[in-house]
């Protein structure tokens, strides 16, 4: 596995950085930040965003998605869904979510959004994905996968070095 390096990266005009946060709020529920200072850069062919010294979002295929960095930074109310501790295992080695390992999800995810994945028991993100069917159709545990994992801790985003 290759290591993933931030290139050009660049402050954002203050006009820009609006943008970014609206985005941002309009996508995934983020509350005002105050003096949140991020910097954009490119990480192979997406655009990255960094906050805090870590890469908070990524741009995929015109959709904002938050890295596990971003969802501790930024705190999203939208777009989560809640595994038992059994999935844990699994999708820190990159697994994609499975129906019957869901314990709880946001109804308003639809088909295709972006999401993130917390345990049951701690609360914490474990990876952001995009999903591959509706949020209430998750809550039916049916078999087989409802997120497809694009990020999880420990990846080459993860470990990208800035």
């Amino acid at each position: 596995m290759t290591e993933l390096s931030l290139k050009r990266r660049t402050r954002l005009r203050a006009k820009e950085e609006k943008e970014v946060l609206a985005w941002m709020k309009d996508e995934w529920g983020i509350e005002e930040q105050g003096t949140l200072e991020v910097d954009a850069g490119q990480l192979d062919d997406r655009k990255a965003y960094v906050s805090k010294g870590k890469i908070v979002a990524i741009e995929e295929g015109g959709k904002l998605l938050l890295t596990v960095h971003g969802v501790m930074v930024l705190k999203p109310s939208k777009r989560w869904l809640v595994v038992d501790m059994g999935a844990v295992p699994y999708l820190a080695n990159g697994a994609d979510v499975m129906g019957p390992g869901i314990v709880d999800a946001n109804p308003e995810i639809e088909k295709d959004d972006m999401v993130w994945v917390m345990d049951v028991k701690n609360k914490r993100p474990l990876c952001t994905g995009k999903a591959l069917i509706p949020g209430k159709e998750m809550l039916s545990k049916r078999p087989g996968k409802a997120v497809k994992t694009v990020h999880y801790v420990g990846d080459e985003i993860w470990n990208a070095t800035l």
